[in-house]
C-alpha cells in the first residue's frame, strides 16, 4: 500500500488550487442512479475529495458522512457545502487505516477510488460490507483497464482498474441491481475529461 503522507501530501498538493480539479457538479452516475438509495438514510461518501458528491447527497436529504485523505480537500468541501446551504460530516480518513463503523449506514458511494491497489482495494470492499446495514446499498464507479488507452483520468496502474468479472466475484453474495461497462465522454473539471472507460455498480448487502 502507499505511504499514507505520501498520498495525502500528492492529494493536499493537488487539490491547492481555487479551482475544484473535479468540478463542483455531482458525478453523473450518482446523480442518475440515485433513486436506488433509501431516502433521508445516512450514507458514507468514501474518499470524496473537494466534496461535490457528498455535498450533493446532503442536498438530495441525506445524513451524509464525507472522508478524503486530503486536509485541503475537506476544507474545499466544508466551503461547497456552506456556499449549497447544506451541513455534512467531513473526516480526514485514510481509508487503509479506516476504523469502519459496525452496520453504521444505509448506502455507500465510492466514486473513482482508483488510488485503491489490489490490497487496499480487497481491504475497501471489505469495509463497505463492514459498514453497511443489512438491505444497504453499494454505489461504485470506475475505470476499466481500457482507461490507460484513453489516458483522460486516473491513474496509469491497470492493477487499480475494475472489471466486471472482478466486482462480480468481489461482491459474489451481494443481490448485483446494475453492473454496466461503457464507455462515455466525461467532463468533471480539470480532472477528468474526455472519452473514458467506466464500469458501474449498484449492489444490495444480503440481509
Amino acid at each position: 500500500m502507499a505511504d499514507p503522507v505520501d498520498q495525502a501530501r500528492f492529494w493536499d498538493d493537488r487539490f491547492a488550487s481555487d479551482d475544484y480539479v473535479f468540478g463542483t457538479e455531482p458525478n453523473a452516475f450518482l446523480k442518475r442512479e440515485i433513486a436506488c438509495l433509501p431516502a433521508g438514510g445516512r450514507v458514507l461518501a468514501v474518499a470524496d475529495g473537494e466534496g461535490r458528491n457528498g455535498v450533493y447527497l446532503a442536498q438530495q436529504g441525506f445524513d451524509v458522512v464525507a472522508t478524503d485523505i486530503s486536509f485541503t480537500g475537506i476544507a474545499k468541501a466544508r466551503r461547497l457545502a456552506s456556499e449549497r446551504g447544506v451541513t455534512l460530516t467531513l473526516e480526514q480518513v485514510d481509508l487503509a487505516q479506516y476504523a469502519w463503523p459496525d452496520a453504521g449506514f444505509d448506502a455507500v458511494v465510492a466514486i473513482f477510488v482508483q488510488f485503491a491497489d489490489p490490497a487496499l482495494r480487497a481491504s475497501m470492499f471489505a469495509g463497505f460490507a463492514q459498514t453497511l446495514r443489512p438491505g444497504g446499498i453499494l454505489m461504485l464507479e470506475g475505470y476499466r483497464p481500457e482507461q490507460l488507452e484513453y489516458g483522460t483520468g486516473g491513474p496509469p496502474h491497470e492493477q487499480n482498474m475494475y472489471t466486471e468479472d472482478l466486482l462480480r466475484t468481489a461482491f459474489a453474495d451481494w443481490d448485483v441491481l446494475a453492473l454496466d461497462s461503457y464507455d462515455a465522454d466525461i467532463r468533471e473539471g480539470s480532472g477528468h475529461g474526455g472519452m473514458s472507460a467506466l464500469i458501474d455498480l449498484v449492489a444490495c448487502k444480503p440481509d
